[in-house]
């Protein structure tokens, strides 16, 4: 089976039921941020001790330090696709909820295919070399008794994974709302965003 065959039965199936889609591809941002989300309990415990150390015991050490600041970036790069499928993202919202259904269904889709998609896919490709780099180096932390290698190029890993995240809950939120626009009335009240 050569490309064409294979991308045309995809859209086939993509246009029989988007919904079905659409919830299969949320359910990967939920795992996502679920699973993400306990990163907070060793970060606050990191936190804690770090303060400890250095207040109380007048000690303390550059790669704990390091560690919260890095634990804080996993979580809040590998929690922007749960954050995009539970709407949470700051917006200035002066005219959408004043919106009907169908305008916010084009707003929406709008948004997705001009902006969301498009910035994702050129942060996803410009960041394939700097982590490749990252990678062949055997980058380690800037600061002395920083984290060692392999960290720094793990972390600058999360960024293309990120963008690959934050494009499959854009293509679940673009099927979502054309299915929207399809219907003429909301799916997302069966479904939803969360």
């Amino acid at each position: 089976m050569g490309w064409s065959e294979c991308l045309g039965r995809c859209l086939v199936w993509l246009r029989a039921d988007p919904l079905r889609w659409s919830e299969r591809l949320k359910r990967v941002s939920e795992w996502t941020g679920r699973s993400i989300a306990w990163l907070l309990l060793p970060m606050v415990g990191v936190t804690f001790l770090v303060v400890i150390l250095r207040y109380v015991f007048d000690l303390g050490w550059i790669w704990m330090q390091e560690s919260v600041i890095w634990i804080h970036a996993a979580v809040f790069m590998l929690a922007a696709a749960y954050t995009l499928k539970r709407d949470e993202h700051v917006r200035v919202d002066i005219f959408y909820r004043k919106l009907d259904e169908r305008r916010r269904a084009w707003i929406d889709v709008a948004g997705t295919l001009l902006l969301l998609l498009p910035m994702m896919a050129f942060l996803l490709v410009v960041s394939l070399d700097y982590v490749d780099v990252s990678w062949r180096i055997s980058e380690g932390s800037r600061e002395a008794g920083g984290l060692p290698y392999p960290f720094v190029p793990l972390l600058k890993t999360l960024i293309p994974v990120t963008a690959g995240l934050v494009m499959l809950e854009g293509i679940a939120n673009l099927l979502r709302d054309v299915a929207r626009l399809r219907a003429g009335r909301d799916p997302g009240d069966d479904a939803g965003r969360s």
